[in-house]
């Protein structure tokens, strides 16, 4: 049964009143490497590049055929030649122009030049060689003709600095290819090399030890570690070990712990990546790299390759919206298929992949040959988070009064990081508070924060939205104590926490995987109850219900259209397919259909809302009896609660008992406190 649209660690848990607000890189060592002995090579190389830029970069700048103070006309130039102020010799005829040099101390040169020679030059045409030739020779100013040697000067000028550039781009290039061979990342340079980091067997101590609440999908991979160890075992009879095994699972279920203990257990390099690793802005860079890391691992077997979060480059081909042009993603894929059907039987090269979408992969992804093999790490069940917890609780100091088989109860759908989170936190408010050990208490506010956020004592209420709150947890409260279809009820509060005014906190018996007919109506009416009870005493309606409303009407839905729970509809599904592939919602039924979905659901939740409005009205004088309690102490356990469903009394100090007690105490040396009261969590607010 398949019951992905509600998530039941929302509703067992609690029901509530909400606040409606609008790399490094590492290569490994390998025993034939050479790269060193080439670095001296490739660095003189690369000096001799920049030494022959800079001089090209030199001749432009100062051997170019401008050189000189231009003169504007041929007899400004002829001036200068009559009142001998031209340095004797010194004319000369090229192509394009006539150059001189003025005498040093020369009135208008002597500020730029001072006692040197002033170059100048003056253009002319092409042709006319003989019109300045005959003024210079009556001028009697001797001169000398260079026209051929300026012609290949300036064609050397214009035609070496297109040389040389082409000549450094065929060295790169070559260069490039020549590293392409040898797998250094090709034309891309680094951007072409893998990103991955290795752990060897001296850097992983992570074992299966260390991994607890997932017995089956350890055992599962125990074979991986088997073959890593010893692959003639399995070769004596023809096996061929998978080459590829695909975690999948919800975050935080333990995949990546999984993997590192494969590699710690084996003893064989880990090679670690993720897959948003491969992709950059440059085309061919993610295939360059999937060559890379794999050419690496083949050099380094026995390894384990680690890819995680591989639905970032493997999802499906052709799905969504594209527009035909080039992918960088597929091409990323394609190269990660090719490689992995690149191992030959000898490889000893095993590709560990984790993901939280395995819906979205690639077929040819996942087929036989490639990922052969897909493992399940889903959420543990009691006796797994017992043994999580067991595990992290070595890690810190427990009090003795912690009771870790209560709280793994009390934590159904909690994932492997959720509840060393709780440790942790519990850890640090236990630290916080002066404690020589963590106590209950400290572990029990570790999980409602965690899962329902940090609780606001500090926050002020107006007294009737107080009431108004208090007797809304009062309606869920009394409602899962008195429905036996319900899940037992743990404690109510109104103390703020996270986005919630109030919560009431359940304690599920044990695990669902699936739901019964009868709890889903029951859950619906312990959601109906809150708003019901907050409506008789103020005689209006708030928006603290809008996540009770949000969760019924999701149980609704999902008992008409996927659990075939509809007399109307019988045993059909009419909900689409979950792939998230597409804009546009799948909807196989008609007009008639969608409107008779639709008052089914709503007959569904008007008669939850119906038989909750009667069972409060039968135990109002209950309802409001707790709702007054919760004024007073704020927190109340179960036990609690069923005194006061007998009608016995509360014996215990309230909050403003507390306060006032602590502020007129002595101060004296700080002690370990006494152990709360049971039943009573008073808060210091």
């Amino acid at each position: 049964m398949n019951n992905k649209p509600i998530d039941p660690n929302t509703l067992p848990m609690a029901s509530k009143k909400k606040i409606d607000k609008p790399v490094k890189r590492i290569d490994p060592p390998t025993p034939n490497s050479s790269a060193p002995q080439g670095k001296p090579r490739r660095q003189s190389a690369t000096w001799f590049i920049l030494a022959l830029l800079g001089v090209l970069i030199s001749i432009i700048i100062f051997g170019g055929p401008t050189r000189g103070e231009p003169i504007e006309t041929w007899q400004q130039f002829m001036v200068l030649a009559k009142e001998d102020k031209l340095v004797s010799n010194s004319v000369v005829i090229q192509s394009d122009k006539i150059s001189a040099d003025v005498k040093p101390n020369t009135k208008g040169f002597s500020e730029r030049y001072g006692d040197k020679p002033a170059p100048i030059f003056v253009s002319i045409f092409p042709g006319e060689y003989e019109k300045y030739t005959k003024d210079l020779e009556a001028a009697s100013i001797p001169w000398r003709a260079d026209v051929a040697t300026s012609a290949l000067a300036q064609i050397a000028m214009t035609i070496l600095p297109t040389i040389i550039i082409l000549g450094l781009l065929w060295f790169l290039l070559s260069r490039s290819m020549r590293n392409a061979g040898g797998g250094a990342g090709g034309m891309l340079g680094n951007f072409g090399r893998s990103k991955h980091r290795v752990s060897n067997k001296d850097m992983a101590h992570t074992t299966f030890a260390d991994v607890a609440g997932i017995d089956e999908a350890k055992e599962e991979v125990s074979e991986l570690v088997e073959f890593l160890r010893d692959p003639k075992r399995f070769q004596r009879l023809g096996g061929r070990i998978p080459r590829g095994v695909l975690l999948e699972g919800p975050p935080g279920c333990g995949k990546t712990l999984l993997a590192k203990a494969i590699a710690g257990e084996a003893e064989v390099p880990f090679f670690s990546i993720s897959g948003s690793d491969f992709v950059e802005m440059f085309v061919g860079v993610g295939a360059s790299r999937v060559r890379d890391l794999f050419k690496q691992a083949k050099e380094n077997s026995p390894c384990i390759i680690f890819l995680d979060e591989v639905d970032a480059v493997g999802r499906r081909r052709g799905g969504g919206f594209t527009t035909g042009g080039h992918d960088e993603r597929e091409q990323t894929l394609n190269a990660i298929l090719v490689e992995m059907d690149g191992f030959d039987a000898n490889d000893q090269v095993i590709v560990i992949a984790a993901t939280n979408r395995a819906d979205v992969l690639d077929p040819a992804l996942t087929r036989p040959g490639r990922f052969d093999r897909t493992v399940a790490v889903q959420f543990p069940d009691v006796a797994g988070r017992r043994q999580i917890l067991s595990v992290h609780a070595k890690k810190v100091k427990m009090g003795p009064d912690v009771n870790l088989e209560r709280m793994a109860r009390s934590t159904p759908m909690f994932s492997g990081a959720d509840l060393a989170a709780i440790i942790n936190e519990a850890a640090i408010l236990a630290t916080m508070l002066d404690k020589e050990f963590i106590e209950m208490t400290d572990m029990e506010e570790a999980r409602d924060k965690i899962r329902f956020g940090r609780a606001k004592k500090s926050r002020r209420i107006e007294q009737q939205e107080r009431i108004a709150t208090a007797y809304h947890e009062s309606g869920h409260a009394i409602l899962q104590v008195l429905l036996p279809d319900a899940d037992p009820l743990h404690k109510v509060t109104i103390i703020p926490r996270g986005q919630m005014l109030g919560v009431t906190f359940s304690l599920p018996e044990k695990d669902r995987y699936g739901y019964s007919r009868k709890f889903v109506l029951a859950t619906m009416r312990v959601l109906c109850a809150g708003r019901i009870a907050e409506e008789r005493q103020n005689g209006d309606v708030s928006s603290g219900a809008s996540m009770d409303i949000k969760m019924a009407t999701s149980f609704a839905r999902a008992m008409v259209l996927e659990w075939g729970m509809s007399e109307k509809l019988g045993f059909v599904r009419y909900a689409g397919q979950d792939t998230r592939e597409s804009f546009v919602s799948e909807r196989d039924f008609s007009e008639d259909t969608a409107r008779i979905i639709d008052e089914e659901v709503r007959r569904i939740i008007d008669s939850a809302f119906s038989d909750a409005h009667r069972i409060v009205n039968e135990n109002w004088d209950k309802v409001s009896t707790l709702a007054e309690a919760l004024l007073k102490y704020e927190t109340l356990h179960v036990e609690d609660v069923q005194r006061i469903i007998r009608g016995e009394a509360i014996q215990a100090p309230t909050v403003v008992e507390i306060l006032s007690t602590a502020t007129t105490a002595p101060t004296t040396p700080k002690t370990e406190p006494p152990p709360p009261e049971i039943g009573i969590m008073p808060s210091p607010a």
